[in-house]
């Protein structure tokens, strides 16, 4: 399974004390694809530093960028469907370009996806993903 993870959600699995936490754990363990950008991972890399130690955000997209089961690729062909915020496109983007079965997020920008038939995105949460996952 590959999943695409919005940037708040990402947020969400890091802490240790998260209910969330067993969806990084399961990421660490090979359970799941992560497919990445490099413009989503320097948005992960903005968003840490501002809540967390550089080093720790640091850290953690070297983490990222060394696990096995992550997919590292660039987005050649630029949909656009999400018109709210275009900022998100580009998880929807990568979403399509490596044949993700997930956009995990809890941003209500993407309900627009579910409407649009073609190319099919599917958008879930993080209790959904976290039940699929336990």
């Amino acid at each position: 399974m590959r999943v695409v993870i919005d940037t708040n959600c990402f947020v969400a699995i890091i802490p240790k004390r998260s209910i969330y936490r067993p969806i990084f754990d399961a990421y660490r363990q090979g359970r799941f694809e992560l497919a990445v950008s490099t413009e989503v991972l320097n948005e992960y890399s903005e968003i840490f530093t501002k809540i967390m130690s550089f080093e720790i955000s640091e850290n953690i997209i070297e983490l990222i960028l060394k696990q096995p089961n992550t997919l590292n690729s660039e987005i050649y062909y630029y949909w656009n469907l999400i018109a709210a915020d275009n900022d998100d496109n580009k998880f929807s983007d990568l979403a399509i370009s490596t044949n993700s079965d997930f956009i995990i997020s809890l941003d209500k920008h993407f309900d627009i996806l579910k409407t649009i038939p073609f190319p099919k995105v599917q958008v879930i949460g993080l209790d959904d993903f976290l039940a699929i996952i336990s």
